[in-house]
């Protein structure tokens, strides 16, 4: 591809959603312009290039506007061959998609759900979500990484969606969600997400994350 070319992407500080872009872009080591925005004042430039979902992330590529995480993600690794973020295996490529899915559809929304409940109501709704959190447990197993030893698609998915967002959500209520002593494969993992550049590069900051979730969860509850 050439050096001359024009990659924007739209997204959120604290969405897992745009920053899983970011994580993909800096592995590839494309350059790209990050656009700011605030989904209660939308800007004119998010609604003009995403007119039916109004969502961020949005990537502009020289013109052609992609959205949604995974089909970005996915565009990503088509545009810039190097630094693969799916497996090359296509029964591997699979399941990370399924488990994708599984991150995006069932964990999230059990997970965001128990931020709405009041203490009584919440725990099972937690251990829902415990349950969910067995597979990527389950296939962690032996590995660095949901790849093996390099880190790609579903570490860029699960990793900016759960230790980076919904557990600071769950510690912000005083709930340890997801223990070493239950779930050692996902805290290996999550240590050796701490030691990789790009990710460390795009995950919010941690007490001012907190307190944007805290405030979350309590418009969930309010609504």
């Amino acid at each position: 591809m050439g050096k001359n070319e024009e990659v924007k992407l739209l997204g959120i500080w604290a969405s897992p959603f745009s920053r899983r872009i970011e994580m993909a872009l800096k592995l590839k080591g494309v350059s790209y312009e990050y656009l700011e925005e605030d989904l209660e004042n939308k800007s004119s430039l998010l609604l003009t290039l995403s007119p039916i979902h109004k969502k961020i992330p949005v990537l502009v590529h020289n013109g052609k506007t992609i959205i949604e995480s995974h089909v970005i993600l996915e565009y990503i690794d088509e545009t810039w061959k190097h630094n693969p973020i799916l497996p090359q295996d296509p029964f591997q490529r699979s399941k990370a998609r399924v488990l994708a899915k599984l991150v995006d559809e069932q964990i999230v929304n059990v997970g965001f759900a128990s931020l709405a409940k009041t203490e009584k109501g919440r725990e099972v709704l937690i251990e829902q979500t415990r349950e969910l959190i067995k597979c990527l447990e389950k296939e962690l197993a032996g590995k660095d990484y949901f790849g093996g030893k390099t880190v790609g698609f579903l570490d860029f998915v699960a990793g900016s969606m759960i230790p980076f967002c919904l557990e600071r959500a769950w510690e912000g209520m005083g709930v340890e969600m997801i223990t070493e002593k239950k779930f050692p494969e996902y805290n290996k993992w999550v240590k050796k997400l701490k030691e990789v550049e790009i990710i460390v590069d795009c995950i919010p900051p941690r007490e001012k994350h907190i307190i944007h979730m805290n405030k979350m969860a309590e418009r969930i509850r309010s609504a």
